[in-house]
């Protein structure tokens, strides 16, 4: 269960790199497949980026990683299970964060971007961000 102490306070999306993020972030980002189909945009927090990385990114030569405060968007966020379900999490992962704003992902949301390659799996990229990975 997520509570008012245990909130983030950044969240994060991952973009693929055939998606590639340009700047200065407009508006709007385009939004993935995946987020269209499901009506909301998939966030993961700082725990969560490893797991989803290395189960939907291993093969991405690198990745866009945008950085949300919380507080910006907090409003529209739902914690759920990854498929968008009120239920049990997955075993470790804890409840996903889920952005319901009608698909908006943008300059007014986004902190920052950084770029993170793939070397054989995502650990030297995360050990990398240590200092810019906030929890």
């Amino acid at each position: 269960m997520v509570t008012e102490a245990s909130l983030p306070q950044y969240i994060y999306k991952i973009v693929p790199s055939t998606a590639p993020v340009v700047q200065p972030l407009p508006d709007r980002l385009p939004v993935s497949e995946l987020d269209q189909t499901s009506g909301f945009v998939h966030l993961s927090t700082a725990s969560q980026l490893a797991n989803t990385l290395k189960f939907f990114f291993q093969e991405e030569p690198l990745v866009y990683i945008l950085r949300i405060e919380y507080s910006r968007v907090a409003q529209y966020i739902r914690w759920e299970s990854p498929d968008g379900k009120v239920c049990g999490p997955r075993p470790g992962e804890g409840l996903f964060p889920h952005l319901y704003n009608g698909l908006k992902l943008g300059h007014d949301e986004v902190e920052s971007v950084a770029v993170w390659q793939n070397d054989n799996g995502w650990d030297q990229a995360l050990v990398g961000a240590k200092d810019w990975l906030l929890f």
